[in-house]
């Protein structure tokens, strides 16, 4: 396709010179782009194709970067970053040292806030527009400037979302949210608000009424300051009579609503965008979007479609990798224990927010529909509602992703740990998860989880010490934590049964010892293995164990290696700080021994850092946890 406007749009300014006749033409360039470059880089497709018209509607309205544009999830912010002066780089979008997967002002100055995890659009747009005000009135260097928040309707299930509406409405604001509605997160939407949205949508007979009547208002100068809520009200009791519905939520927090209208609908977007813009107070915009809109595949499965990796533009079909292992993926090794575990025990519930596909718990969800809850996207509540069911007598394996539990720490320590209820939460993309980069990367759950009392902590090094964690997690009287990483698993016949708070000698050795948790051990067995290419006494000299358990530690292997061993090599795929070799070297620190009897502690993780994004060979080089990394680092304890 020959671009008649794309390769002449740069910044912004740039679109602003076009008429507006030009805008659907632009939306099919950049939509078309988009397609061709996620086809051979892939990303996250049906998210950002739903918002083209949106982004074009919003940069030709907007006066960016002063007016603050605040995007809720990257995922759907691809036509942003195409037409904020980075389409020539956006074939590194994702990539090692190339462009974020998210916006991150880091980047652009056109991102106004990073958008990782979602539901925080309002709440941080709200602070800028706020904050703006206050350095005004103070008398410093700030701009008059319009803010907006970007949420699609999956993030307004976040308890967030309705914390920022809730401040919305209390303070004196001039901010725009946009609720972009297509019915869709990864998987599909579960939940009342969900239903609300369809309702609202439905009452198209009252919304175009009041557009009408709204704008011959204004042109009138019947609508001001003094009266604006009487206004308000009359038309939310207008509503009663046109619709069922009476005051929507918006409304009923005194938030101006305005919609639905067509998100795909450029032309009348930018007129509803310069109507409103400078309406004093807070407002709501609610569109109507497609996911995957404009290429067929991504509207007919906009799940398998919103990351689908390569594919052939012209067939659709995916293309598949190279590897013909037939390894199982960590989450499906989870998904068909948690089944197993379901049909044998009837406690067994399964629990999560709104990923039943990518943990793989749709599989437990499509034989035992009942017993699988997608709360959506709500992590807290996802597990003050695992905690309800423990106290009811259920078994609930409540599983979220590693960078995503983060958000529920309070309810994980209030609502789980204090009244000691047996949940067990599966945290699945543990460690480095490569492209989607710092927001996702799982660094930080073995540091802060360890120091909450009553948690049990277990690291998987193969898919059989999973299943048989998950085993043991139905028996155990107290709250459990298993995490695992993203990937292919690996198996392991040899290995001892798991037991609580028990290691597991791999190999002995003579001089040193290495303790690895989690999947990384398997890095760790072969990098001592290429030692003894290289010099079969060295291999002989390195002692290998799996701890397996952070919490509960065996602190009789601690207690054998200190007496057998000079040095001391821990190596997690998580933070140093707080995890194994924090624990190991608080072990050792308190020895009776003298200092110059005690061995010393090398440990070997990811230092103080934020870890950017890359493919995860590219990440554990840079660590230095790969093979070589590894094998390099113990060669120099063993020299030293």
């Amino acid at each position: 396709m020959e671009y008649t406007y794309l390769n002449d749009l740069y910044i912004p300014s740039d679109l602003k010179k076009l008429p507006i006749s030009a805008l659907p033409a632009v939306c099919d360039e950049v939509r078309h782009f988009i397609v061709q470059e996620l086809s051979r880089n892939p990303g996250h497709l049906a998210s950002s194709l739903g918002t083209v018209e949106l982004t074009v509607a919003l940069h030709y309205v907007f006066d960016t970067p002063n007016d603050q544009l605040v995007w809720d999830v990257g995922h759907q912010a691809y036509a942003h970053k195409i037409l904020t002066g980075r389409r020539q780089r956006f074939h590194t979008n994702r990539q090692f040292k190339g462009l974020a997967p998210f916006p991150t002002p880091a980047e652009s100055e056109y991102d106004a806030f990073i958008a990782g995890h979602a539901s925080n659009s309002i709440s941080a747009a709200l602070g800028i527009e706020i904050g703006t005000e206050a350095m005004n009135r103070e008398g410093h260097e700030a701009n008059r400037r319009r803010v907006v928040a970007i949420i699609g309707d999956g993030a307004m299930t976040g308890g967030l979302a309705f914390e920022g509406l809730n401040n919305t409405s209390m303070l004196k604001n001039n901010l725009l949210i946009v609720l972009n509605d297509n019915n869709m997160a990864i998987d599909p939407i579960k939940g009342g608000f969900t239903q609300y949205l369809v309702d609202i949508t439905t009452s198209k007979r009252y919304n175009n009424w009041r557009w009408r009547m709204y704008r011959v208002a204004r042109k009138l100068h019947l609508i001001n300051d003094t009266n604006k809520q009487r206004v308000q009200r009359f038309t939310n009791n207008l509503k009663t009579l046109f619709t069922k519905q009476g005051n929507n939520i918006f409304q009923g927090l005194n938030l101006r609503y305005f919609g639905p209208a067509d998100g795909h609908d450029v032309l009348s977007l930018v007129r509803i965008f310069s109507e409103i813009k400078d309406y004093e107070g807070p407002k709501v915009l609610h569109i109507i979007t497609k996911k995957g809109k404009g290429y067929e595949p991504a509207e007919n499965d906009q799940t398998t479609w919103h990351a689908p990796g390569e594919f052939n533009v012209e067939t659709g079909e995916r293309r598949k990798g190279n590897d013909t292992k037939k390894q199982e993926l960590w989450q499906e090794v989870f998904g068909q224990q948690l089944l197993k575990l379901a049909k044998e025990d009837e406690r067994v519930v399964g629990i999560t927010p709104a990923m039943p596909s990518g943990c793989s718990m749709n599989i437990m969800q499509r034989e035992l529909p009942d017993r699988v809850f997608d709360v959506g996207i709500a992590e807290g509540h996802a597990v003050t509602f695992s905690a309800g069911m423990a106290k009811a007598g259920l078994k609930p394996y409540c599983n979220i992703y590693s960078s995503f539990l983060q958000r529920a720490y309070d309810n994980i320590i209030h609502d789980v740990a204090l009244p000691k209820l047996p949940v067990v939460l599966c945290i699945d993309r543990a460690g480095i998860v490569g492209n989607d980069g710092a927001t996702h990367h799982g660094l930080l759950d073995l540091a802060y989880l360890r120091p909450i009392p009553h948690m049990v902590i277990g690291a998987p090094m193969t898919a059989s010490d999973l299943r048989e964690m998950m085993r043991m997690a139905q028996e155990i009287d107290q709250p459990v934590a298993i995490r695992y990483p993203r990937g292919k698993s690996v198996d392991r016949e040899d290995l001892p049964k798991v037991e609580l708070g028990k290691a597991v000698c791999l190999k002995p050795g003579s001089e040193m010892a290495v303790l690895s948790i989690g999947a990384i051990g398997n890095t760790v067995a072969e990098a001592i293995k290429s030692l003894k290419a290289k010099d079969e006494s060295l291999e002989a000299r390195i002692a290998h164990y799996n701890m397996r358990w952070l919490k509960p530690i065996d602190e009789e292997v601690l207690a054998t290696v200190c007496k057998q061993h000079k040095t001391i090599v821990t190596v997690e795929d998580g933070v140093i700080d707080g995890g194994l070799g924090s624990i190991v070297a608080e072990y050792i620190g308190a020895m009776t021994a003298a200092k110059n009897e005690r061995p010393r502690v090398i440990r070997l993780g990811v230092d103080d850092q934020f870890v950017e994004h890359g493919s995860t060979k590219e990440l554990y080089e840079l660590l230095k946890l790969d093979k070589e990394g590894i094998c390099e680092s113990l060669l120099q304890a063993l020299e030293q």
